[in-house]
């Protein structure tokens, strides 16, 4: 069990180690009030852009959906005729400083999601720590750009924002409490930091007190690593085709069982042993499948980090398989976004 994992279940099940760590989720909570008030009183400034600003987090740790929200809300945005570009922390990224992610950038100097962001949408994503200067260094680098998505960057207060989209899963607010006794970040009912609030439910029902609206979530199909690195698409039939084998997943999300059930729901057949649960964001250093492995099915967000040069070398005969996660946008939320935006800005 990973640590992430050991976590979770702490936070799932109780006992002697939540309550030892309760009162250290009091004081993440106290930071947490004592910050939004700093903000919302102005001892803290917070940096206002001239184009609007959309922010996708969660109040939850772990995967609860974020980037296939980008990516979706990417796609939408384009459809309505808004020029979109991506802003990210870049998690495990060396970059400081504001810097741009391009199609060959290695995740471990950007991260793996900005370029796994990029790969897909092929709009201007940017890295950073600080996140408003790199909404500045983006738009001014990309003067076409009208309108921001900041991916992950609900609690960075310091980014003035239009919209905030508040994003569940099947967890819900899980325990209720806060870091590190809870998976909250903070509380589920934290004021808005912006003039709009969506909440987004990754799941098939509403898993808070909290209205909003369900994406439904789904695999693409499946495309080879060397496929999907030369711009190749996944397709459904492919993924049909390895029905019946024998496959091993791996998965380095924050929440794997998610990519093996859906991998399971799609036909596959996984046995206990042949699912690899790694950490959020592994950097596959070393390739960590059995030996006797033929076919592995991965994430796009594994695929980043595996050069297929590298995996013909280290492990012949070995067939990797991409298989992304697209998420569909309920068509009333959609609306209720472009209509908080406004019209698309006169080029």
């Amino acid at each position: 069990m990973t640590p992430a994992a050991r976590l979770e279940a702490i936070w799932q099940h109780g006992g002697p180690a939540q309550w030892l760590l309760r009162p250290l989720g009091g004081l993440h909570g106290a930071l947490v009030g004592l910050r939004r008030w700093l903000y919302r009183h102005g001892w803290k400034a917070t940096v206002r852009l001239p184009c609007p600003v959309i922010v996708v987090g969660n109040r939850v740790a772990g995967g609860a959906g974020k980037t296939p929200t980008t990516l979706a809300l990417i796609g939408a945005l384009q459809q309505a005729g808004w020029r979109p570009g991506i802003v990210s922390r870049g998690h495990g990224s060396q970059a400081t400083a504001a810097r741009p992610v391009h199609a060959h950038t290695p995740a471990t100097e950007v991260g793996d999601e900005p370029l796994l962001m990029q790969r897909r949408s092929g709009v201007p994503v940017w890295v950073g720590r600080d996140r408003a200067a790199v909404a500045g260094a983006l738009l001014a680098a990309h003067p076409e750009v009208n309108v921001l998505v900041c991916d992950d960057g609900l609690q960075h207060l310091r980014l003035g924002r239009s919209i905030e989209i508040v994003v569940f899963d099947e967890r819900g607010a899980g325990n209720g409490w806060l870091l590190p006794a809870g998976p909250l970040r903070e509380p589920i009912d934290a004021p808005a930091a912006a003039p709009h609030q969506c909440v987004l439910y990754n799941a098939a029902r509403p898993s808070t007190p909290l209205p909003g609206d369900c994406a439904t979530r789904q695999l693409a199909g499946a495309v080879e690593l060397a496929g999907w690195w030369s711009g190749a698409p996944a397709t459904p039939e492919q993924l049909t085709a390895l029905r019946g084998q024998r496959v091993c997943a791996s998965a380095g999300i924050g929440q794997p069982q998610r990519f093996f059930d859906a991998l399971r729901m799609a036909g596959l057949t996984l046995a206990p042993a042949d699912t690899l649960a790694l950490d959020d964001h592994h950097d596959h250093a070393r390739l960590p499948w059995p030996a006797d492995a033929t076919d592995v099915v991965v994430t796009e967000k594994d695929a980043v980090k595996l050069d297929p040069q590298r995996v013909a070398r280290e492990r012949p005969g070995l067939r990797v398989w991409v298989v992304p996660l697209e998420m569909v946008l309920p068509a009333v939320f959609t609306r209720r976004v472009l209509a908080a935006l406004g019209p698309v800005p006169a080029r």
